[in-house]
């Protein structure tokens, strides 16, 4: 009897994603299995448990998802499944909590498209600012963005110390080097978009960050991108489905672009699906993450 495809679903929250359960079904996957509450030290046997049972044929249609919402325990995760293969026996492993990895991957690539069609060059040596940064879509956007080479900084809204702490961990996990800061009001988010080419709005949804007297501010802005569907959007002015359309309000930064939240999100479902699609037909073992996100990404736009 032909094997059938199964997914494991691997979470640490108190259920999974009914989204990620819907894309694994949607990517050709057979059998969809969750778990919930899944503490690290548990995903070494557990992947060694999904890898014995069916030998070497039946490994190549066996793969692991990881979601949640903490980015750092979704990377400790995958490598800890990773560490678990023994070849021939190996099962591909994609990880995305909370969607964060492939919402930045997309998020980027859209961003640094409009910055190459409208100012000819590519992130290097951008200055950008991730609002949400905290968070992981917006942590994930910083990373992703510093190496890329461009000069960032996460902007927390309450603390400073949290903002410290996160840069500080993606300094130890990535090699990354990012500024941190807090901004709760307008004027400080005015200072901090005022020489900023770039913009990565990733707070939480129906809260505007950024307003049109803020964006006046900005003397050399570029693009903006907003992950934020539900009105108030992130960025006043920015429709959802903007993509590369001019960047309402922002009147002292010449030929600004903006990027909606639907735009970005409709390069995010394709690319979870590819990536989900990958880890169903690779031929060897693919381990994937935000890294894989964006260049995936890149690929779509």
């Amino acid at each position: 009897m032909a094997k059938r495809s199964i997914i494991h679903m691997i979470n640490p929250m108190v259920h999974n994603s009914p989204f990620d359960i819907n894309m694994a079904v949607d990517a050709g996957y057979e059998v969809i299995v969750p778990y919930e509450n899944i503490k690290l030290e548990e995903v070494h046997n557990l992947a060694q448990d999904a890898i014995f049972s069916r030998g070497p044929s039946g490994v190549k249609k066996t793969a692991m998802f990881i979601g949640g919402r903490d980015i750092g325990l979704a990377m400790d995760m995958l490598d800890q499944a990773k560490k678990a293969m023994v070849p021939p026996f190996e099962i591909s492993v994609f990880a995305d909590p909370s969607g964060a990895f492939t919402t930045a991957g997309a998020l980027v690539a859209c961003v640094e498209k409009e910055l190459k069609k409208n100012f000819n060059q590519g992130l290097e040596g951008t200055r950008a600012i991730v609002f949400g940064g905290t968070g992981p879509v917006g942590l994930a956007t910083a990373v992703i963005a510093a190496q890329q080479g461009a000069d960032t900084t996460i902007v927390d809204h309450f603390s400073i110390d949290t903002a410290l702490e996160f840069a500080a961990e993606a300094k130890q996990r990535y090699g990354v080097e990012l500024r941190a800061t807090a901004a709760a009001s307008d004027a400080d988010k005015a200072r901090l978009i005022s020489n900023a080419d770039l913009v990565f709005c990733t707070a939480k949804a129906g809260i505007q960050v950024l307003n049109a007297s803020v964006l006046e501010d900005a003397k050399q802005l570029k693009v903006a991108g907003d992950v934020n569907a539900v009105p108030p959007l992130g960025i006043e002015g920015i429709g959802i489905m903007d993509f590369g359309e001019p960047l309402a309000h922002a009147t002292n930064s010449k030929g600004a672009v903006a990027i909606g939240a639907l735009a970005v999100g409709n390069v995010k479902y394709q690319l979870q699906q590819a990536l989900l699609t990958e880890t169903l037909e690779a031929v060897k073992p693919v381990y994937l993450d935000f890294r894989n996100a964006f260049d995936g990404a890149q690929k779509l736009v």
